[in-house]
C-alpha cells in the first residue's frame, strides 16, 4: 500500500478531551488558558483543536456586552454602560459617601406640592414672621460675661464701648444687676475708678440703657448685701451713701427715694441713707457732689491736679500732718504726676524762705520717700525741674540759691536725694569787683 492510500484517523487525548469546552461560557473563562497559547504552524493541529480555535474566532466577531457569571457581578467595579473605570472622580465631589465639593453651596429647595408633608395654609399665610430670639442670661452668666467689661471700662474709660457690648446681651430683667456689680466692683477700688462708675451710671441712664427703677433695685440689692460687702470693704456703707448721692446730683436718682427709705430702714442702710440725706442737705450739695470722689486720677485736668496740689502743701504747712497728707496723695492716684508733688513744695519752700518752712518741707519729703509714695526718679525729676528755673526764680527771690542748698543738704543728709543731684545743684557765682584782674593785676590804665 502506497503512502498516498493511507488514511490518518486523528484521535483526542483524554487530555485533549478535558480541554474541550462544552459551552460558549466555559470558552470564555478559559481565554487565558490552552485555547489562547500560540500553536506553532509547523505542527499539524488535532481535530479537536480546530474545532475550539474556529468556534473562539466566531465569538470573537460577535457584537454586544460580555456577560459574566452571577457571582462576579457583586464584585464587578465597572460601569454597565461601559464608560469609566469605576474610580472615583479626580474632582473628589459628588458621590456616595462625599460631602461635595469646598464652598459648594446648596440651592434652596421649593417646596413641592406633592410632598406628603406639604402644608398649603402656612406657605400662603403672610402673618408667619421669623425672629432671631436670644436666651435670657442667668445671674450666674451675666457676672461671668459683664464683668470683664466693665474692669476694661476701669482702663480706658470709654462709656460707648461699655453701652455697645451691653445692648448685645439679653439682659431686660437683669438691668439693676448692672447698677450693682460696678459699684460693688467699685467699692474695693480708688476715687478715680469710683469717679468712672458715676459716670458710667449717668451715661446709661442717658442712652436709656438704664431706667431709674433698674437704678434704684440696684442700690436696694447693695444695702441688703452690705454685710457681705463690709468684709472686703470697711467702709462700704459710707462709701454707697455717696454713690446714691451723686446720683441723685446727676438727675438719675429721685430725692424722695432716700427719704421714703429712712422711714424705715434697717442697721446698716441707715448708715448709707444718712450719709447720702447729709450731702444733699449741705449748702451747695449738689455742685460739691460733682468732686466727691476727689481731684484725683488721670482724667483730670493738668491745671486741677496743680491747684489740688498747693493745696494739700499749704494745708500741711498749718496742721503738720504727715498721715493726712499722705492719705492726700493716695487719693490723687496719678504716681506718674508726683514730681509735681516736689516741685511745689521746693517752689513754696524758696518763696518762704524761713527755716521751719525748709525744715518741714525737709521732713515731708523724708516721710514720702520712706512710704515709697514718691519714688526716687519722681524726687529727682521734681528737684531737676526746680534748677531748671532756678536762674528766673532768684529775679524775685534774691536768695534762691542759699535756701536750696540748705534744703539739699537736708534731704542729702538724709538720703533723699542721691549725691549725684546735689552736685548737680546750680550755684551762684561769685560777683567779681574791677579791682580783681587777672594775676591780682587791675586792668584799669594808670
Amino acid at each position: 500500500m502506497d503512502v498516498d492510500d493511507t488514511e490518518i484517523r486523528l484521535v483526542p487525548t483524554a487530555s485533549e478531551n478535558m480541554l474541550q469546552p462544552s459551552s460558549i461560557s466555559e470558552r470564555n473563562m478559559l481565554t487565558n488558558g490552552a485555547l489562547l497559547k500560540k500553536i506553532p504552524k509547523t505542527r499539524v493541529r488535532s481535530k479537536s483543536e480546530s474545532i475550539s480555535l474556529s468556534a473562539y474566532e466566531k465569538e470573537r466577531n460577535v457584537v454586544g456586552n460580555v456577560v459574566k457569571p452571577a457571582k462576579d457581578k457583586a464584585h464587578d467595579r465597572k460601569p454597565k454602560n461601559i464608560k469609566g473605570q469605576g474610580k472615583p472622580k479626580k474632582s473628589g465631589a459628588g458621590g456616595k459617601g462625599t460631602w461635595g465639593k469646598n464652598g459648594e453651596v446648596y440651592e434652596e429647595e421649593e417646596t413641592n406640592p406633592d410632598d406628603p408633608n406639604y402644608d398649603s395654609d402656612i406657605v400662603e399665610s403672610d402673618d408667619v414672621i421669623l425672629y432671631e430670639v436670644t436666651p435670657d442670661l442667668s445671674s450666674a452668666e451675666f457676672d461671668k460675661i459683664v464683668t470683664p467689661i466693665i474692669m476694661e471700662y476701669f482702663d480706658h474709660g470709654i462709656t460707648g464701648e461699655v453701652a455697645a457690648s451691653l445692648e448685645e446681651l439679653n439682659i431686660t430683667h437683669l438691668k439693676h444687676r448692672i447698677v450693682q456689680l460696678a459699684v460693688s466692683l467699685a467699692l474695693e477700688k480708688k476715687g478715680a475708678q469710683r469717679e468712672l462708675v458715676s459716670v458710667l451710671i449717668s451715661d446709661l441712664f442717658g442712652l436709656h440703657i438704664l431706667a431709674e427703677p433698674d437704678i434704684e433695685m440696684g442700690f436696694q440689692a447693695l444695702m441688703n448685701s452690705l454685710d457681705d460687702l463690709k468684709l472686703d470693704t470697711p467702709d462700704a456703707a459710707h462709701v454707697l451713701g455717696r454713690f446714691m448721692a451723686r446720683c441723685v446730683a446727676d438727675d438719675c436718682l429721685n430725692p424722695i427715694y432716700i427719704e421714703q427709705h429712712l422711714e424705715h430702714p434697717d442697721a446698716l442702710s441707715k448708715v448709707s441713707l444718712d450719709v447720702a440725706n447729709s450731702y444733699l442737705q449741705m449748702k451747695h450739695g449738689l455742685v460739691r457732689l460733682d468732686t466727691v470722689w476727689g481731684l484725683g486720677g488721670g482724667t483730670r485736668p493738668v491745671k486741677t491736679l496743680v491747684k489740688e496740689i498747693d493745696l494739700m502743701i499749704k494745708e500741711y504747712l498749718l496742721s503738720n500732718d504727715l498721715s493726712e497728707f499722705g492719705r492726700c496723695v493716695m487719693d490723687l492716684d496719678v504716681p506718674h504726676f508726683h514730681h509735681e508733688i516736689v516741685y511745689e513744695a521746693v517752689i513754696i519752700a524758696l518763696e518762704s524762705g524761713s527755716d521751719y518752712t525748709i525744715k518741714a518741707i525737709a521732713n515731708l519729703l523724708h516721710h514720702l520717700s520712706d512710704a515709697t509714695m514718691i519714688t526716687e526718679d519722681q524726687m529727682i525729676s521734681g528737684f531737676e525741674r526746680v534748677f531748671d528755673i532756678i536762674s528766673d526764680l532768684v529775679l524775685d527771690i534774691p536768695r534762691a540759691y542759699k535756701y536750696l542748698d540748705s534744703l539739699l543738704d537736708m534731704c542729702c543728709r538724709v538720703h533723699i536725694i542721691p549725691l549725684s543731684l546735689r552736685q548737680k545743684a546750680p550755684s551762684r557765682g561769685r560777683k567779681r569787683f574791677v579791682s580783681e584782674g587777672d594775676f591780682g593785676i587791675s586792668t584799669k590804665p594808670l
